[in-house]
Parts: structure tokens; C-alpha cells; sequence
């Protein structure tokens, strides 16, 4: 029997991070599932211009406005093909967000893209998609973009 009738949707900003969404539309009507987009905003550490020695600090509620605004049309798009969906901006660590908020939110289920980096791209920039998976308190589905889909799906978006 299938018990997934809430899933938290992790989106990064990036057209290859919505690749889930075309899945997950096949599914979530059918099967009566609730989605719940997330978008977690990473803390910018404050810098300063050297040119001018001014600090430059990190504008949270515009950046969270940008992220409500990028979150709205894909919800309406969901809502519009008759999903049952819902939104949250975070911020803090991505991985720990999307952990943190599929427990409060208590879903079933985490579907989310990766990028699937390995070697020294793992090393460099971690993976958030692993650390999820290792950690998360439900099942995870992933689905992999490798770098050729990636650039493809990144080009079809700018056009």
C-alpha cells in the first residue's frame, strides 16, 4: 500500500532542481498527495567592498521575498493540475532545513534533484542530496541530473 500522501519538495533556485516537479505531477493528483515546496536560503556572511570600505550585509527579507516570488507560480501551476500544495521559505543550511522541515511538517516522503557531483566535486562542495539521504527521518527519492541534463534543461529555460 502506498502511505505517501505528503511530500516535501526541496527547490534550490534552478531550473534543474524543478526536474522533480515533472515526477512528481505524474503522481501527486492520482494518488491524492499533498506537496509541500520548500526553498531554504543559505545565510550570506556579511563582506565588505574594499573599494569603498563599506560593509555589505545580507537584505533577509528581500531575499525571502524573491523566494516567495519564485515559490508562488510553480504552487500555482501544481494547483492548476489539481495538486493539493503548500510553501515554506527557510533559512539556515540547506540540509538541516529540509530535514527540520519534513519533521515539522510531518510528510512522508522528500523528493528532491540532485546534481550528481562525485569526486572532487562532492569534496569541494559537499552534497546536500547525500547528507538528506543519510539523515532524513522518511524516505527520500532523488532524482539524479547529471551535468549534460543539467546544461540541457538550464538552456531550454533561458529560451
Amino acid at each position: 500500500m502506498y502511505n505517501h500522501k505528503r511530500v516535501l519538495v526541496a527547490l534550490d533556485g534552478s531550473a534543474s532542481s524543478e526536474a522533480v516537479l515533472r515526477f512528481l505531477l505524474e503522481i501527486a493528483g492520482p494518488l491524492d498527495m499533498t506537496v509541500l515546496l520548500l526553498r531554504v536560503l543559505e545565510p550570506i556572511p556579511p563582506s565588505v567592498i574594499e573599494t569603498t570600505r563599506q560593509m555589505v550585509l545580507e537584505d533577509v527579507e528581500g531575499r525571502r521575498r524573491d523566494a516567495e516570488e519564485y515559490l508562488a507560480p510553480i504552487a500555482a501551476a501544481l494547483r492548476a493540475k489539481g495538486v493539493t500544495v503548500s510553501w515554506q521559505v527557510r533559512r539556515g543550511r540547506p540540509a538541516e532545513e529540509i530535514l527540520a522541515a519534513a519533521r515539522d511538517s510531518h510528510v512522508d516522503l522528500i523528493a528532491m534533484a540532485t546534481h550528481g557531483r562525485t569526486g572532487v566535486g562532492r569534496l569541494l562542495f559537499g552534497s546536500v542530496a547525500e547528507s538528506v539521504l543519510r539523515h532524513a527521518p522518511v524516505p527520500v527519492f532523488m532524482l539524479r541530473q547529471p551535468a549534460a541534463a543539467e546544461a540541457a534543461v538550464e538552456e531550454e529555460t533561458a529560451r
